[in-house]
């Protein structure tokens, strides 16, 4: 058996912000409205999510022998992560600015594994970002880090939503679970369903993927399909630029997540006119290279 007091500290120790446990358990309720999701054709072309569907929510299924799921998150927050000036017509979503999360993440959810096992030889785990099929922010969520807010994002009272999850999946019980907790949550603020331009929040926190711009600007499009981008070429952050919790959280103190690409130097004619051999030393390390160079530029064309 693992003292949480261990986890939690380790856990802070190699970079993370915030972290809660948990036994890995089923989420049936999630599991449930997940499905609702899916039957109603809100997932568009985002076929994958159909597969895995039992595992996603049972990370029993994801790792043999697994007992508990530790949910780490840390903050990204930047100063463009709150807005870009009026009438900017090639936005790019905060996370996207900074070394690719999945690698960064990973590397520390190894380094809290590896000195877990320190003390824990035997110790078995395997480590996840939202590259894998484990429906994250309800395990944060069972956690008591925050709660799911109208635009289907985990919500949290210190960092808001800007956060990047990763969970590291054990074999071993802990001492103490955390549980979910009571919150104010959203209460009646609707900023971030009226700031989206396309209307892609629905009601019961609900995200209809055909018409969010953080979607269409990176995964395919259906043939026919034509969304208003307001200006984005990569991911969008409008429905969290305008959230109470956002506007007052910090910034990032995490040094791994300083922006290393400064879109407002960046304009369409910049965009544009980049060979790919720029575009690789601006952002080889960056989620950009998901849509890559000429992806960017049909997003441009398509204003």
């Amino acid at each position: 058996m693992i003292p949480k007091i261990l986890i939690t500290n380790t856990a802070k120790e190699v970079g993370f912000d915030i972290v809660g446990v948990v036994p890995a358990m089923p989420l049936e309720e999630e599991s449930q409205r997940f499905g609702v999701w899916l039957s109603e054709g809100h997932h568009s072309t985002l076929s994958y999510l159909e597969r895995n569907v039992e595992k996603r929510f049972d990370a029993s299924r994801l790792v043999e022998g697994a007992k508990s799921v530790v949910v780490c998150g840390v903050a990204y927050l930047s100063e463009y992560s709150r807005g870009y000036p009026e009438g900017w017509r090639t936005k790019i979503a905060s996370y996207a600015l900074n070394r690719d999360y999945h690698l960064t993440i990973k590397e520390m959810l190894s380094a809290l594994a590896e000195r877990l096992k320190a003390h824990y030889p035997q110790l078995r785990f395997r480590v996840f970002t939202d590259s894998a099929p484990l429906a994250e922010k309800s395990y944060a969520r069972r956690a008591g880090l925050g709660w799911i807010g109208r635009n289907s994002l985990l919500v949290t009272p210190e960092y808001g939503s800007m956060l990047l999850l990763g969970e590291l999946v054990i074999d071993e019980v802990v001492d103490e679970y955390d549980s979910p907790k009571e919150y104010i949550g959203c209460g009646e603020c609707r900023r971030c369903v009226e700031a989206c331009p396309n209307g892609a929040i629905l009601e019961g926190r609900y995200i209809d993927t055909r018409r969010c711009i953080a979607c269409r600007t990176i995964e395919p499009m259906a043939e026919g399909e034509s969304v208003d981008l307001d200006g984005w070429i990569f991911g969008c952050d409008a429905c969290q630029s305008v959230c109470p919790y956002n506007q007052r959280a910090m910034l990032h103190t995490n040094p791994n997540f300083d922006p290393i690409v400064d879109p407002l130097s960046l304009d369409s004619d910049a965009w544009l006119g980049m060979s790919e051999e720029e575009f690789s030393a601006l952002a080889s390390t960056t989620p950009l290279t998901r849509a890559g160079l000429e992806k960017i530029r049909s997003m441009i064309r398509r204003e």
